[in-house]
């Protein structure tokens, strides 16, 4: 097979030969790519940057596909990107996309042509250096780099004319809980971040020494991407979706909130969900919840994974729920904070508005409440919370309905004026219920703030939108010591403010620890955060060996001490956990630089010899393929481009970056189409009027064809070997 890897195959069946359905994508990915319409651009696409003043012009085309493996706890997904170059010039596309925030990044694959480049994991620095030195000499090289948790950047060199090149990435997540109900969420869009701007001035200390404003959004380049004017560009980056899901138990409802969806039953535990329109924009997140059959609820446990001699275990423990007197329920000081930035416009501000309203519903008599507003300003109802009288409760309601969606998002100050407290001495127990769509590029700022001032305040965010921050609210959640709920549709708001607010009302697990019977074990995170009604409590830890002794959970919930001991021996077999370990201790880690627990050194050296070993793209490594064989010839000019991304389903482009701001939106003559993706195979309808189909048509079937051949002589020469043996 002529494909060239650039570093040694230490382990051939592994980096050096594909397996068959890998070919089999391939060919399939090649002749879809391919079978496009050449004479003229089409909207949406990789554009090239031209003279200041002028339209940029497109170059390439994408389209993705996503496989999704669900085992029980964790899901292993492969990101398919296909770019088509329909220019004659030689192209670097840089294309910035969504993944989970806790997806653990671990493999990437550059395909040009029949070669296959295997990307390795470096250190920032070294691997764009490694890929700007081969971009210059002409070879085909694609960089996979991390701007935040869950957002990244693709950056490929030298797509050539006419070409299709394909960047396959690979990642390990886990499954979220809540009660009965596990969720699988897929990123689509990037939403546009509203970037807070450096200090007007600079400060100067008290010595007089200047210091230079420092900006609370250093990379702001690199997080905002041209965005496509819907009421100009129809919608563009078409996407694919495969979820293969074995549950571990019986399968009830399988469902999605954002998208249309077909279900296959494969087995009574087992699901194959594809979306119904087959290929949709890239413009929402895809939100995918499933239940247990009725009676067959699991009993969640303990999962292992054994990796160079040590074990990895993944626990999800269910507490008890403790239900609360309402009588014995204690007096509380609810802060209600409503996002009304421009980019809140539409469904994600009706959503908000229901949700808020929802929470003032279930306040009662004893309690105090206030609600904080913010844009590009903020003000409060009350300097502080007020009782929960009819009148007040009136008053809250019309202000809320008052609300309109402008400006930007300022979200500092609001944020410190929930946290504020008056009355420390009191005895309330306090809580802010923060309502946004997160779209704002200063998290780290965020998470110290919260750190410096939460006190004993818990904080509980939610969700709004087609495509919130979600790597802004878990974690503010977490720091806040509260819990993070998502409202995708006006239709969930009932269930799952209801949800909330009930996690508000009852009592929590508090004091929680982990104890191993077993010395020298790493449990990350380190310090087990509370929990509310209907969490389970999830942890991930490295043995030194085998998975021996017991493991003892404990904990306070309604004022009574709650035990559970697990034998390490009985848990079942998982995959991928040693990433979701070595990424959660990553984040752990992170967090202690952000809120100033551990200097930035000392977080550096351990993020970079976790990644490494791990083999993780973090904010310190990256991961790097170059083909060895440079293509473009010396002296022929390189053009770079752009990828504009779709608005989020449901924003206003003129609220979001004004009405001044011209609209980001590629030439359109209306000659040509993108030709997705699809994950199933099925037939399509392809342009007639394709250039060089019938030669794509025959490497793509010479490539599955390969593929068979190599995974019949693979499987022999295995049981040679075995032979052998």
């Amino acid at each position: 097979m002529p494909f060239f890897a650039p570093r040694p195959a230490v382990e051939p069946n592994r980096n050096a030969a594909l397996s068959p359905l890998f070919l089999a994508l391939l060919a399939l990915l090649v002749m879809l790519a391919s079978a496009h319409s050449a004479p003229g651009p089409a909207r949406g696409g990789l554009t090239l940057r031209g003279p200041a003043g002028t339209a940029p012009v497109e170059a390439v085309q994408l389209a993705t596909d996503i496989g999704v493996d669900v085992r029980g706890p964790t899901a292993r997904a492969t990101v398919t990107q296909a770019f088509r170059n329909i220019t004659a010039d030689w192209v670097e596309g840089i294309y910035v996309y969504p993944l989970p925030e806790d997806a653990a990044v671990d493999g990437m694959k550059l395909v040009v042509g029949t070669r296959v480049i295997v990307a390795d994991i470096r250190e920032r620095a070294a691997a764009k250096r490694a890929y700007e030195a081969a971009k210059a000499a002409g070879q085909s090289a694609a960089l996979t780099a991390q701007e935040r948790p869950n957002i990244f950047t693709n950056a490929v060199a030298n797509i050539g004319p006419g070409e299709t090149v394909l960047v396959q990435i690979t990642y390990q997540q886990t499954i979220s809980v809540s009660g009965e109900m596990r969720m699988l969420r897929l990123p689509l869009v990037v939403a546009p971040r509203y970037n807070p701007a450096p200090a007007a001035v600079d400060a100067v200390s008290l010595d007089g020494v200047a210091e230079a404003a420092r900006d609370p959004v250093p990379d702001r380049a690199r997080i905002s991407p041209p965005v496509l004017d819907p009421a100009l560009s129809p919608p563009t980056n078409p996407v694919a979706v495969t979820v293969r899901l074995q549950a571990g138990f019986a399968v009830g409802a399988v469902q999605s909130a954002t998208h249309a969806i077909r279900v296959t039953e494969t087995g009574p535990e087992a699901r194959t969900i594809t979306l119904a329109d087959g290929v949709v924009p890239a413009d929402r997140d895809l939100e995918l919840t499933w239940t247990p059959a009725p009676s067959r609820v699991p009993d969640l446990g303990l999962f292992r994974e054994t990796v160079a001699g040590r074990t990895y275990l993944l626990a999800a423990v269910n507490p008890p729920a403790i239900e609360t007197d309402a009588a014995a329920r204690p007096a509380r000081d609810v802060t209600f904070v409503i996002d009304n930035s421009g980019s809140m416009s539409g469904a994600s501000m009706r959503q908000a508005k229901a949700g808020l309203l929802a929470g003032l519903g279930r306040l009662t008599s004893q309690d105090r409440f206030n609600v904080i507003r913010f844009d590009d300003t903020w003000d409060a109802l009350h300097p502080e919370p007020v009782p929960a009288t009819p009148a007040a409760l009136a008053e809250a309601e019309r202000f809320v309905a008052a609300l309109e969606a402008r400006g930007g998002t300022e979200m500092l100050a609001p944020l410190k004026a929930a946290l504020a407290d008056p009355h420390p001495e009191d005895g309330r127990v306090r809580q802010v219920v923060f309502l946004t769509d997160g779209a704002v590029g200063d998290e780290e700022r965020i998470f110290a703030a919260i750190h410096a001032n939460l006190g004993r305040t818990r904080l509980f965010m939610v969700g709004l939108g087609s495509a919130p921050n979600d790597h802004l609210m878990r974690h503010a959640a977490e720091i806040g010591r509260g819990s993070f709920t998502e409202i995708r549709d006006l239709a969930q708001v009932g269930d799952r403010t209801r949800a909330l607010y009930e996690k508000l009302e009852s009592p929590a697990v508090t004091d929680l620890t982990a104890t191993f019977s077993v010395p020298g074990v790493a449990v990350t995170p380190g310090a087990l955060p509370d929990l509310y009604r209907g969490e389970p409590l999830v942890f991930a830890a490295r043995l030194p060996g085998a998975s021996e002794g017991t493991v003892t959970v404990s904990g306070r919930v309604g004022g009574r001490t709650w035990t559970r001991t697990l034998p390490l021996a009985e848990a079942g077999a998982g995959a991928g956990i040693s990433k979701i370990w070595a990424r959660s201790r990553i984040g752990e880690t992170e967090t202690a630089r952000i809120t100033g627990r551990l200097g930035g050194d000392a977080a550096d050296a351990t993020i970079l010899a976790l990644a490494l070993e791990h083999g993780l793209t973090t904010r310190l490594t990256s991961l790097v393929a170059i083909d060895a064989t440079p293509r473009r010839a010396p002296g022929t000019p390189l053009v770079a481009a752009d990828l504009p991304l779709n608005l989020p389903a449901g924003w206003d482009f003129a609220k979001v970056f004004g009405t001044d701001r011209p609209a980001v939106a590629p030439a359109d003559d209306g000659a040509a189409r993108i030709v997705p993706i699809r994950a199933d195979g099925a037939a399509i309808d392809l342009p007639q009027t394709g250039a060089g189909i019938l030669a794509q048509l025959g490497l793509g079937l010479l490539l599955a064809l390969l593929g068979l051949l190599l995974g019949v002589g693979l499987r022999r020469s295995g049981r040679s070997v075995g032979d052998a043996r």
